[in-house]
């Protein structure tokens, strides 16, 4: 089975073919620039680099939210049209699960996190383990970084925080958590689009009619117009 993996839900651009057990091809890049006029650009290429033609795909894994609006709905809209053009399954995987990935083996919880702005995080707590793989701990969420170390501070393991943004929130996380707060190596921070691939192996296809981003909060222009339709 030949999967194309797609992740453009934050300022991390990824791109991957993966088959069975094999990374065929990967491509990454960390860069501010518009993801949709490269993403389909870097499919393109990767594919042609992989000798593989679209039609030999058989599905299509996206990183579907949350992150940044723009960026997970590029993702999303070319992971759907692909699947539905090709008519192939389509997957949508967190991407803070995707990014949890990069702490396998670490004994303790992982806490992936993307920054959302006024001392918020996105994240989710998850845990490795040996026979079964990435578990989900606690479900997605957006939370004030203190508030979600406080929380933390119930478990009685280690907790490792990962990300791009990590910097932004270390010291607010490590003056909560101590020593119980670990935090990734730089090397680990960017979500890896095969391991999103692998991860969408083990999920359920969703229709591509009803399949929509998880941005688990609004964008702020759409609250902005609600609650001012609110206040009318």
């Amino acid at each position: 089975m030949k999967m194309l993996a797609i992740d453009t839900s934050n300022f991390v651009m990824g791109v991957a073919v993966v088959e069975e057990n094999k990374v065929i091809g990967e491509i990454i890049t960390n860069l501010k620039k518009n993801h949709s006029v490269r993403v389909m650009n870097a499919v393109e290429s990767l594919l042609k680099d992989c000798d593989i033609a679209p039609s030999e795909l058989d599905r299509i894994v996206v990183a579907h939210g949350p992150g940044s609006y723009t960026g997970v709905r590029i993702g999303v809209t070319i992971a759907k049209t692909l699947a539905w053009t090709l008519n192939i399954p389509l997957i949508g995987v967190s991407s803070l699960e995707a990014l949890a990935a990069n702490g396998r083996y670490f004994d303790g919880y992982i806490a992936p996190l993307f920054d959302a702005r006024r001392q918020q995080l996105y994240t989710g707590l998850y845990e490795w383990n040996n026979e079964r793989g990435l578990l989900e701990v606690e479900s997605d969420r957006l939370v004030i970084n203190k508030d979600w170390a406080e929380h933390l501070k119930l478990y009685n393991k280690p907790i490792l925080f990962i990300g791009n943004d990590l910097p932004m929130h270390e010291e607010a996380l490590k003056e909560v958590l101590g020593e119980q707060a670990v935090f990734a190596h730089v090397q680990q921070f960017n979500p890896r689009p095969s391991e999103l691939a692998f991860l969408g192996m083990k999920k359920e296809p969703q229709s591509v009619h009803t399949f929509v981003p998880n941005y688990i909060r609004l964008a702020e222009a759409e609250a902005n117009w609600l609650a001012s339709q609110q206040k009318g």
